[in-house]
């Protein structure tokens, strides 16, 4: 039997702190050769800073880090990357008016190999074919979809001859189901060649898919490194937030026979909406569910008056409406809560208290003055509601987690209490603690007696939430479920459903 090989990457013992934060705390963490070695952790669990340390960010810590078998020295980005280690973001980090080969060799044109762009284009063109990837060098980031962009982010990683760690931190987050198997199974694909890969995800179906051995944060420590084969998803959980979290599907509508229908819409179109109709009712959550492109979003954004229909009529509590603008539909008591909150929820530059009036200014103002005193009153009340972790209601948004973020979208429309709320994708991206509170929060919300429309990729959140499922696939809705009867496999069927008449 061969003797174990030593870990290519250690740390012993790491400790960070800034002031009035203790990030880590006696935490250590190896990395095998060949092996895909996931982070795991709630928002605010260390994953950011541990990361930071082995890039070289954050040089200075308490603890050991050896690299290679040697102690390492890495006191930049760079000193990292020259040593091996690369790091794909989250956010994308890269130029979206230069070419895929600029942005694969950017800060290295003045290699005497790089001298001309048909060098520059001949030799990403070579890099890109290695990896898979069929992307034109020539081809400008920003006519890219997400995905294939993610992907050039990893062929620029891999770029670097010495490179033998791949940092990949929350590479799926915004990308389909099909795109994200695509990306899991380039992974592998590295890790077969010798490439080590400290991988990063709050989607923990992934994370057991692709993952060799799981590391545990909780709160900067270590809570435990366990092989992926001797465990579970329901253990992995329990040891990020410190308790049980259960996730089953709803198994019967939790809606009184009697509600009154508050929303009800008959054969919506646009121009990525072929045909929807369904109906909403006081205290309902209607989930919808479909694969990319099914036109869901399209759907909400007719609802919600961000689009103008071009067929169809929509009727709010017995009244047909006709919404010309987002204003409208807030005046008849509908929110929307957008996929994505950066950049259609908040002012990420503004506070918390900010971003919570942002919607009742009206409320708080009076002529040219605005009540402070009263501004920051109703927002505490907020805060405190929805447990919002803020050190201050002035903090800058910006600052804080995601799931944080979205407590505060949803405390702007709290405050300007709306009856229907749209909730589009609420928990892309937030850690397993966080999307539970969110949870918790939308079941109290239709016990109010407010009503729910939730669009989300993630099957399992659909059918833990909803009272009934709506289905579409290509702009038109292919069915609708009840949650007694409601499977991922129904869904599934619906949501591929060819339209009768069509070839299957």
């Amino acid at each position: 039997m061969a003797p174990p090989q030593p870990p290519l990457l250690k740390l012993t013992d790491v400790s960070k702190s800034f002031p009035g934060v203790q990030a880590l705390s006696g935490v250590s963490f190896d990395l095998q050769p060949g092996e895909v070695h996931a982070l795991v952790g709630e928002n605010g669990a260390g994953k950011s800073t541990l990361v930071k340390i082995l890039t070289g960010i954050h040089p200075d810590f308490e603890g050991s880090y050896e690299y290679g078998g040697a102690p390492a020295a890495f006191h930049s980005i760079r000193d990292a990357q020259r040593a091996g280690i690369a790091i794909v973001h989250q956010e994308l980090n890269m130029m979206a008016d230069l070419s895929v080969a600029q942005n694969i060799f950017i800060g290295r044109e003045s290699s005497s190999l790089l001298v001309s762009d048909r060098a520059l284009n001949r030799r990403a063109q070579e890099l890109l074919a290695e990896h898979e990837v069929d992307v034109a060098p020539q081809t400008l980031l920003r006519d890219l979809s997400v995905s294939k962009a993610q992907l050039v982010e990893i062929v620029r990683a891999m770029s670097f001859e010495a490179t033998k760690v791949l940092i990949l931190d929350e590479p799926t987050a915004a990308l389909s189901e099909a795109e994200s198997a695509e990306l899991l199974q380039r992974v592998r694909r590295l890790r077969d060649r010798g490439v080590s890969v400290v991988y990063i995800s709050h989607r923990m179906h992934e994370v057991m898919a692709i993952a060799d051995r799981i590391t545990v944060l909780r709160d900067g420590a270590h809570v435990g490194t366990l092989k992926t084969a001797d465990t579970d998803l329901d253990e992995i959980i329990e040891m990020m937030v410190g308790r049980q979290v259960v996730n089953t599907p709803k198994t019967h509508s939790d809606v009184a026979p009697d509600a009154p229908v508050v929303m009800r819409a008959e054969h919506l179109a646009s121009a990525d909406v072929k045909d929807v109709s369904f109906t909403l009712h006081r205290g309902e959550i209607l989930g919808f569910a479909g694969l990319v492109g099914a036109g869901r979003t399209e759907a909400m954004r007719i609802v919600a008056g961000a689009d103008r229909p071009t067929s169809g009529r929509l009727e709010v509590n017995g009244a047909e409406v006709s919404f010309h603008r987002p204003k409208d539909a807030i005046h008849a008591g509908i929110a929307y809560l957008s996929e994505d909150r950066k950049r259609f929820g908040l002012v990420t530059g503004l506070s918390v208290s900010d971003n919570t009036v942002l919607a009742s200014y009206d409320a708080f103002t009076t002529a040219t003055v605005v009540h402070e005193r009263a501004v920051q009153r109703a927002t505490r009340k907020y805060v405190d509601m929805l447990r919002i972790k803020t050190p201050s209601t002035r903090q800058r948004v910006r600052n804080l987690s995601g799931g944080n973020q979205q407590k505060v979208v949803l405390a702007k429309w709290l405050l300007r209490d709306v009856d229907i709320l749209i909730f589009d994708e609420p928990t892309r991206g937030i850690d397993i603690g966080a999307r539970a509170e969110i949870y918790q929060l939308m079941r109290d919300l239709v016990a109010q007696g407010k009503s729910i429309i939730l669009v989300s990729s993630d099957l399992d959140e659909v059918l833990h939430l909803s009272d009934r499922v709506v289905v579409m696939r290509e702009g038109r809705k292919t069915g609708e479920l009840d949650a007694s009867e409601a499977t991922q496999i129904k869904i599934m069927e619906l949501a591929t459903k060819q339209e009768e008449g069509r070839a299957a």
